[in-house]
């Protein structure tokens, strides 16, 4: 084992409007779990947890200036779906959930399918179908090991 597991155990989102953020994320389909409250709401997702947190709380549990969030923060959150035609129908979910369509589901330079939308705060989430890196039973992504044996 090493010191640090390539893994993720939670992503935290920092949020304006706890009740609009939590609200959003349930008409997507997310159940909030009993240990959220008015402070924190947690989903449980399959492997991961997506946690909401006020954005001004996040800014000082982490020890970091407060600023405004430029409209692009260089990352997004991939939701990968099993066929295009489901990216669409996802993506549409989205939208009438009320997010914000950024760019459209289509074909894309690296032979996927795939669109972007912004929740209520901001934060980008790609609706993906990838032909390369098909999703197993369970509905996880994966993608093939390093064959020259080094680690990603």
């Amino acid at each position: 084992m090493t010191a640090f597991e390539p893994r993720m155990s939670l992503i935290t989102l920092g949020v304006a409007d706890m009740p609009r953020a939590r609200a959003f994320y349930e008409a997507l389909g997310w159940k909030a779990a009993g240990a959220s409250n008015e402070h924190v709401t947690f989903f449980q997702g399959r492997g991961i947890v997506l946690g909401l947190f006020g954005h001004d709380e996040l800014a000082a549990d982490a020890g970091v200036e407060n600023t405004p969030p430029p409209a692009f923060r260089g990352m997004s959150i991939a939701y990968n779906c099993h066929s295009e035609t489901e990216v669409d129908a996802a993506f549409a979910h989205a939208i009438a959930c009320g997010a914000t369509a950024m760019k459209q589901p289509q074909k894309v330079f690296w032979g996927g399918y795939s669109g972007y939308f912004a929740d209520p705060d901001g934060h980008l989430w790609e609706v993906a179908f990838n032909p390369f890196s098909p999703l197993d039973g369970d509905g996880h992504m994966q993608v093939e090991p390093d064959m020259e044996g080094g680690d990603a």
